[in-house]
């Protein structure tokens, strides 16, 4: 039988974001940015509802006059990522 997938970490774009950072302490949104290659706009809109699900937190402070983002995974985020890779496999590797 299968697992549900959870339909959180199942965007590709938030996906990205998650793989990212549990193989990272902390990552900026610039470095985010680059790597992903997605907008700032959906970027930030992406950050916001993994931080709702308190997957991530997000510190924000200023660096040089401009505006510092700064994301890290959560034991909860670490979690949900371990489980859904773990259902993910289970689709991957379904052999009867």
């Amino acid at each position: 039988m299968f697992k549900d997938l959870d339909p959180l970490l199942h965007s590709q774009l938030r996906l990205s974001i998650m793989s990212l950072l549990v193989s990272v302490e902390s990552a900026d949104f610039n470095y985010l940015l680059d790597e992903t290659g997605a907008t700032k706009g959906n970027i930030s809109v992406q950050i916001n509802k993994l931080k709702d699900a308190k997957y991530i937190e997000v510190k924000k402070t200023f660096k040089n006059n401009y505006p510092h983002t700064v994301c890290k995974v959560t034991k909860t985020g670490i979690n949900a990522f371990e489980r859904y890779v773990e259902a993910i496999s289970g689709y991957l590797n379904n052999k009867k």
